[in-house]
């Protein structure tokens, strides 16, 4: 066994952890000492949405990538780039039907990658390719369901249950890998990505892996995948006492870009009231920033991406987490946001711009907007998601540390 440290990799900030534990589940609950769980696989069709959100609820390192409208909306875009393996974990004797499962597991396997990825629009974005441990493309890998387009991943289970859960996950995922299971294709490689630092999920299932990695011939990586770089607003701080906490050259900019804006026009950003409807002036504009590089060409992976983003605020609903606004500057419309708010952070998920409007900074008029909106609704963070994009470090964004936990077996 072979474990690859993350000692270079920056400690991962308070208010990461501080984020995390605001959901009012301790880590610190008690596991009862004796118990048996049963791993089950199971279609994502097949779990009740009021179960697997249940889940979702007690899963302290859950955001709404975790929740089923966000899974229901992937699996219905690009269902076809993967194979369904959720794992649901039940106590041994369970009888009761109306019983909430311990937890659940979101999972897919694939190869790691396929021919179509990109023409598909099925690729595994993640940051610097050179840091990471290399994959065989044909490696058939494990991975987290939706993980190709969800910006973060966990397992759905309480504090208490993560340690008993991950090593019978592992148990169960150990039973693929040996000669004679009836799986036509055993895995290579567990490549379990999006895993944020401070989730405690991290921690227990590497213990578990490291824990059966000797018996079963296996390397455990763990080591950073990407950075999310995140702006904490401090409570009772207006917009401008925002400012004045970035530096003097930086707070210049963005003041002269902004009132640059107000001079041309009332500057006014706004959520659609019917995205639905809106939906394609939204993809106009990103397509007019990104070209052929963006999300929905006129292929069939534009396709499936088209379908995923219609799907997911059909999933979500008028009144669930997922919201698209607009910036327009005179009547004009500027440029285009996608984010998701689950009452303590907001996700700066997706945008777009009119090129035409470069003249009026809409991406910083808007990321500027977005912060006012959410210190009036008194949240206190606001998460860019991952990439080290330079435009999110000079709104004062701190890097908080995404993980990657590689499981390969070494024995062929």
């Amino acid at each position: 066994m072979t474990v690859q440290t993350i000692d270079t990799d920056p400690a991962c900030p308070p208010a990461a952890l501080a984020a995390i534990r605001r959901g009012g589940i301790p880590f610190s609950d008690p596991t009862p000492a004796s118990r048996r769980l049963v791993v089950q696989e199971c279609r994502f069709g097949d779990i009740p949405r009021e179960t697997w959100d249940a889940l979702v609820d007690r899963a302290p390192a859950a955001t709404p990538f975790s929740r089923w409208a966000f899974h229901r909306a992937w699996w219905d875009g690009y269902g076809g780039s993967a194979h369904d393996q959720t794992l649901v974990v039940t106590e041994a004797g369970a009888i009761a039907p109306d019983d909430l499962p311990v937890a659940i597991v979101p999972l897919m396997h694939r190869h790691e990658v396929e021919p179509t990825d990109a023409a598909n629009r099925s690729t595994l974005r993640h940051g610097h390719d050179h840091t990471l441990t290399p994959v065989a493309p044909t490696a058939k890998a494990v991975f987290f369901g939706a993980s190709y387009h969800a910006d973060y991943a966990t397992i759905l289970a309480a504090p208490s249950d993560l340690p008993d859960v991950a090593r019978a996950t592992v148990d169960h995922l150990a039973g693929h890998a040996q000669p004679g299971h009836p799986h036509p294709a055993p895995w290579d490689v567990v490549d379990l990505r999006r895993l944020r630092c401070a989730d405690p999920a991290v921690d227990e299932l590497e213990a578990a892996f490291e824990g059966s990695a000797s018996r079963h011939g296996w390397d455990v990586i763990r080591e950073r995948e990407d950075v999310s770089p995140v702006v904490t607003l401090q409570a009772g701080v207006d917009f401008d006492g925002y400012l004045d906490t970035l530096g003097k050259k930086t707070r210049h900019e963005i003041r002269r870009k902004i009132r640059r804006a107000e001079a041309r026009g009332d500057v006014v950003l706004a959520e659609s009231d019917d995205p639905l409807r809106d939906l394609d002036a939204f993809i106009d504009l990103h397509q007019r920033r990104w070209g052929e590089a963006g999300l929905f060409p006129s292929t069939p992976g534009g396709d499936a991406s088209r379908v995923f983003l219609r799907r997911l605020f059909e999933t979500f609903g008028p009144h669930g987490a997922i919201r698209l606004t607009f910036l327009s500057v005179a009547g004009r419309r500027v440029a285009a946001g996608i984010h998701f708010d689950d009452g303590r952070s907001m996700y700066y998920y997706n945008a777009g711009v009119d090129p035409d409007a470069k003249d009026l900074s809409p991406g910083i008029v808007m990321t500027a907007r977005y912060i006012e909106a959410a210190i009036a609704l008194g949240r206190r963070r606001l998460d860019f998601l991952r990439g080290d994009e330079p435009y999110k470090y000079e709104w004062g964004a701190v890097d908080e540390p995404i993980h990657r936990l590689l499981v390969r077996r070494t024995d062929g």
